[in-house]
C-alpha cells in the first residue's frame, strides 16, 4: 500500500480539526498575536518506528498554507528516545492549534508501524507474512492500514468490497461451507478471491473440496494447524487467525501457514509517545 490518496487524507484531517478546534482555539487566540510566527520540533519520547509524517505535515499546512515542514528522519525509520523527528515553521497560532491533531495522527500511525515491525522481526526467519484486519477505528482505516504497511506488514482486504471472506455466520446462514462457496461462485465466478474461515479439520476438508482460494485456520491449536496445513498440502493458501500475540506468533509460524493475521495491530495498539515543543525565540 502506498500513501493514501491526498483527498481521502484531507477529509480525515478536516474532520479531526473540526472536532478539536470547532469555532476557534480560545486559549491560543487570546494569548498569541494573529501574525506571530514560530518554530516547533517534534521529539520521540520512546523508541519506535515513525510513520505518518505526511499526515502531520498536512495538518499544519491546512491551518497555515505557508507553513514549512522538514522531516529529520525518513518515513518508516526507527527512532530512539529523545530523537528529533521533524520541524515545522509557520504561524504560531496554527502551530499551537494543530499540535494535538498532528500528534494524535502521528502517534497512532507510528504506534501501529512499531507494533507491526515487532511481529515481523519475531518471524523474520520464516516465510510467513503478517496481515492486518478490519478491526480499525471507524473512519481511520486508510491510515491504520497504512501504518501496518509502513511497519513492513501486508494489508489484508480493505473492506467488504474487495475480497470474499466467508465467516462462521455466513456459513451458518447458508447452511454450510459448500453452499456458501457455491453461491459466491455462481454470482461472481472467479472475479474475487474466496477465503473461508474454518475452526476444525472437518471444515478444512469442506473448504478444500469447495475450492477455496484461502483457508483461514481460526483459533486452532498449533497441533491442529499443522494437521490442517498437511491436509491442504499447498492446494491453496493458509491464514492463521485468533488471539495472536508476540509470545505465540513464532509457534504459529512453525505450523507452516502462509499468513498470520493480527487484530491487535489496529484494534488495541499503543500509540508511540511523541511531543512537540515550541521554540522560545520570538519571530516577527
Amino acid at each position: 500500500m502506498k500513501k493514501p490518496d491526498r483527498k481521502s487524507v484531507d477529509r480525515i484531517i478536516q474532520t479531526a480539526l473540526n472536532e478539536d478546534i470547532g469555532k476557534g482555539d480560545v486559549t491560543t487566540n487570546a494569548i498569541i498575536p494573529p501574525h506571530q510566527k514560530g518554530t516547533a520540533a517534534i521529539y520521540a519520547k520512546e523508541s519506535g518506528v515513525i510513520a505518518g509524517l505526511f499526515v502531520a505535515k498536512d495538518v499544519f499546512k491546512k491551518l497555515d498554507g505557508n507553513s514549512k515542514w522538514k522531516n529529520l528522519i525518513a518515513e518508516g525509520e526507527e527512532v530512539k528516545k529523545g530523537q528529533k523527528v521533524a520541524e515545522v515553521t509557520g504561524n504560531l497560532r496554527a502551530l499551537l492549534s494543530g499540535e494535538r491533531t498532528a500528534l494524535n495522527f502521528l502517534q497512532r500511525i507510528s504506534g501501529i508501524a512499531t507494533a507491526a515491525r515487532k511481529f515481523i522481526e519475531t518471524v523474520a526467519d520464516t516465510n510467513v507474512k503478517i496481515l492486518d484486519t478490519r478491526k480499525t477505528v471507524p473512519g481511520l482505516r486508510l491510515l491504520d492500514k497504512y501504518g501496518v504497511y509502513a511497519g513492513g506488514g501486508t494489508n489484508h482486504r480493505f473492506g467488504l468490497y474487495d475480497m470474499v471472506l466467508i465467516k462462521d455466520n455466513h456459513i451458518e446462514a447458508a447452511g454450510g461451507i459448500k453452499n456458501a462457496v457455491n453461491r459466491v461462485r455462481k454470482k461472481y465466478g472467479k472475479k474475487y478471491k474466496v477465503e473461508v474461515e474454518t475452526t476444525n479439520l472437518m471444515e478444512v476438508r469442506e473448504a478444500l473440496d469447495a475450492g477455496a482460494d484461502i483457508i483461514m485456520l481460526d483459533n486452532m491449536t498449533i497441533s491442529q494447524m499443522k494437521k490442517a496445513v498437511k491436509l491442504i498440502n499447498g492446494k491453496c493458501k493458509t491464514e492463521a487467525s485468533g488471539n495472536v500475540d508476540l509470545k505465540r506468533i513464532k509457534k504459529i509460524a512453525t505450523a507452516g501457514v502462509d499468513f498470520i493475521s493480527v487484530g491487535s495491530l489496529t484494534h488495541s495498539v499503543k500509540a508511540l509517545d511523541l511531543s512537540m515543543k515550541i521554540s522560545n525565540k520570538k519571530q516577527a
